[in-house]
């Protein structure tokens, strides 16, 4: 049985409700967010989100995939948010010249509410940094803000200065 973790849970619940995203596998009481292995479709260093089509690198930007392809190695490389756009645009990996910051949706959607420390699936992105991510979505709210995901508690907040340095996974809409 899966319990719940006294994260805040019902804010980034209610947020995403009925999102395409936002779809839920199993959980006991429908708050608490699990991503099965069998969601995702796995190649090498890249993997696809099954459900919404998206694909990401499996390691944080500045890691590499192991030959095995069951860790990541090296430090994550971490950015402010001006450098992680202009990194994420000028990124050529795999052949593919579309990587971009996920928006906040699409990369609270890698997020297990089930899990702490990081809160993500391990097998699928390992070595995964439980720290704060950026997305590329401005706060909105507040000028010279946008909004990370915390891959430590799975938690989101628009109050982060730009000027911060935090981990970057990229993603990319293969249609």
């Amino acid at each position: 049985m899966i319990k719940r973790t006294g994260l805040p849970l019902a804010f980034t619940a209610a947020w995403l409700a009925g999102t395409a995203i936002a779809q839920e596998t199993e959980c006991v009481d429908n708050l608490i967010r699990v991503n099965p292995a069998a969601a995702y479709t796995v190649d090498g260093a890249l993997v696809t989100d099954n459900r919404s089509g998206l694909m990401w690198k499996r390691c944080a930007e500045g890691q590499t995939l192991s030959m095995d392809g069951t860790s990541c190695e090296g430090p994550a490389s971490t950015f402010d948010w001006s450098q992680a756009l202009v990194h994420a645009a000028g990124s050529s990996f795999g052949g593919y010249q579309d990587w971009r910051l996920p928006n906040v949706k699409e990369l609270f959607s890698l997020v297990e509410t089930c899990r702490r420390n990081p809160a993500i699936h391990t097998e699928i992105f390992p070595d995964t940094p439980a720290e704060n991510f950026w997305s590329g979505s401005p706060s909105g709210r507040f000028d010279g803000r946008a909004w990370p995901v915390s891959f430590d508690s799975g938690s989101t907040s628009s109050f982060s200065f730009v000027t911060n340095n935090m981990h970057v996974r990229l993603v990319r809409d293969p249609s």
